[in-house]
């Protein structure tokens, strides 16, 4: 997988519809809280969209499902990992991202020889509650020295104003979550984002 630099990580598949057309080369699909039934459709509409658009689309958690429904890619938690089918996993062929917050958990993600790994959170994030400090760019240049080849996902607190920064401390990546769907114009946030991870020409 080569990683944009330019990472959305959305909650439904109506923000994809909205991000995704204005530029966004893959995008992660994080439903915390939905059926069965609500999560399939939203993952099959989202599915859809991004094959119209050449898009990745990334599936959080729910790997059964995404494994189920054809999905190429699935992004697991550090606890998410604990639960999961690794061998099933595996064998399926499915590109795996997964998180990583201090040196256990980064080796736990290398022994896995994932696709990606994500450091976070790199600034405060008020995403969710974190029992990690925020790492600072220091860390991500500490983390992508320990990643080698493997691209490394930086997430937490991200505003399009420091993504040059982040890109250039050794991310090949950087997650955005809030910056863009609590914006007042999330679509011409998505056009800041893309021209400061260098996605626009």
């Amino acid at each position: 997988m080569s990683l944009s630099t330019f990472y959305p990580i959305v909650d439904s598949a109506n923000w994809i519809e909205r991000i995704v057309p204005l530029g966004a080369k893959q995008i992660q699909l994080r439903i915390k809280e939905a059926s069965s039934a609500q999560l399939k459709a939203e993952i099959i509409a989202a599915q859809q969209i991004c094959q119209d658009h050449n898009c990745d689309l990334i599936i959080n958690d729910h790997w059964a499902l995404a494994l189920e429904l054809g999905c190429d890619y699935i992004h697991l938690g550090q606890e998410d990992l604990q639960a999961a089918d690794l061998d099933i996993i595996t064998r399926s062929g499915v590109r795996l991202g997964i998180s990583s917050h201090d040196e256990t958990e980064l080796q736990t993600a290398l022994d896995l020889n994932p696709t990606y790994i994500a450091l976070g959170p790199v600034y405060p994030t008020i995403l969710k509650k974190m029992k990690w400090a925020p790492q600072g760019l220091s860390r991500v240049t500490q983390w992508k020295k320990a990643v080698g080849d493997i691209p490394l996902v930086a997430i937490g607190g991200m505003k399009a104003e420091l993504a040059p920064s982040v890109l250039a401390a050794g991310a090949d990546s950087v997650a955005v979550v809030t910056d863009i769907l609590l914006h007042d114009n999330p679509e011409q946030r998505v056009k800041q984002w893309l021209t400061a991870t260098g996605e626009t020409v």
